[in-house]
């Protein structure tokens, strides 16, 4: 009798355990009325190579069309590595779509997206092929095209060339005015930028009609998880276009030829800049964040999120647990609070307690100067 008041006992306290942890959850909401929102979608590519985790990408942008008015989003930002391969011949050990069919995926993935929310989707090294002497081609611009969103494209203000000399939008930026008093310029430059595009992108910032904005940068690579920026080398490795007895042939890695590193990219166009007062970047599983001072005496906000990691792993994981970051910017034109949550979690009443990262490094306050 004893065990069995025991095991009620036990019973009640497990459901009442449950039922807490579901009336604490709270779905995403603006904690100020007139803020604005931008969401961070962090790297794709542990979705995008296995078919059975590409339908997350389609729940988390589905998520985001259904949160436009909610959360007012003015703006989503991909932090690159769309695809595991632009060109490389896959054996289902990194992923069991072809790097076509990946890019075809991650499309329309973004489709979703068309015609109801400006985005930006940067370019990580996994979406270049390069060869023997470092040059890099991207199969990007055959899908990612000006007039694909017409949100995009009303708000597209500047664009240079790829390394091939075709206009493209791997390092581009767009205007948007008025948010909450403040106009904004988004901007967007390749992974391990050459010289030439980093110039691009300070001499656009410098601009006589953009001096007044601030400046959002994203960037592939940039900052690390233990809040420094990124240093030495950019060097890729390249993939032979054979298989030997079923293995793909690769090479030792090599140097990229003209590209730059964080600290780099930090020196040569943000420090320097008046108005770049924002990097967001991944790259790197984790998260990360720092602020330095420009030269102009403002401080600039770095943040890095890569959720690849996450969700099992690189192979044997989920692709990353349909984490997205929540950047909500509040009506004071200073303030934004920065969030994690994830779709793929808050969709289920038995999940919905795991939804929110609420740790330090995911869940935290940062003020504009």
């Amino acid at each position: 009798m004893k065990k069995r008041i025991l095991g009620c006992i036990g019973l009640f306290l497990l459901a009442t355990s449950i039922s807490f942890s579901q009336e604490k959850y709270q779905k995403p909401a603006l904690e100020q009325k007139g803020s604005w929102t931008l969401v961070m979608v962090p790297d794709l590519q542990n979705y995008v190579k296995w078919g059975r985790n590409q339908p997350l990408v389609d729940l988390m942008m589905a998520w985001i069309v259904d949160n436009i008015d909610t959360l007012n989003i003015k703006m989503v930002m991909g932090m690159g590595d769309l695809v595991e391969n632009d060109g490389k011949i896959t054996n289902d050990y990194d992923g069991d779509q072809t790097s076509k069919s990946q890019w075809d995926y991650v499309s329309k993935a973004f489709s979703k997206l068309d015609g109801k929310v400006p985005y930006i989707a940067a370019t990580g090294n996994h979406d270049y092929s390069i060869d023997r002497q470092g040059n890099r081609t991207s199969q990007y611009s055959q899908f990612f095209t000006t007039e694909r969103n017409h949100l995009n494209q009303k708000f597209l203000v500047q664009n240079t060339r790829n390394i091939q000399g075709q206009p493209t939008l791997e390092n581009s930026a767009y205007e948007i005015k008025g948010l909450n008093g403040k106009d904004y310029l988004f901007m967007t430059v390749e992974d391990g930028p050459r010289d030439t595009v980093l110039a691009w992108a300070k001499n656009v910032a410098a601009l006589p009609q953009y001096k007044n904005h601030r400046v959002i940068l994203s960037t592939h690579e940039f900052l690390n998880a233990k809040d420094a920026r990124t240093t030495g080398a950019i060097d890729w490795i390249y993939w032979e276009p054979y298989n030997i007895d079923n293995m793909i042939q690769k090479s030792p890695r090599i140097k990229l030829p003209d590209a730059n590193n964080g600290q780099q990219i930090w020196e040569k166009t943000v420090q320097p800049s008046s108005n770049i007062e924002m990097v967001l970047c991944g790259h790197i599983s984790g998260e990360g964040y720092r602020k330095d001072r420009n030269a102009a005496g403002k401080t600039v906000h770095q943040i890095l999120f890569d959720a690849q990691s996450m969700g099992g792993g690189h192979r044997d994981g989920n692709g990353g647990d349909g984490w997205l970051r929540i950047l909500e910017f509040s009506p004071d034109g200073k303030t934004v609070k920065v969030k994690t949550f994830s779709p793929l979690f808050g969709v289920s009443p038995t999940t919905r307690q795991f939804a929110w990262k609420k740790d330090a490094r995911n869940e935290y306050t940062l003020k504009f100067d």
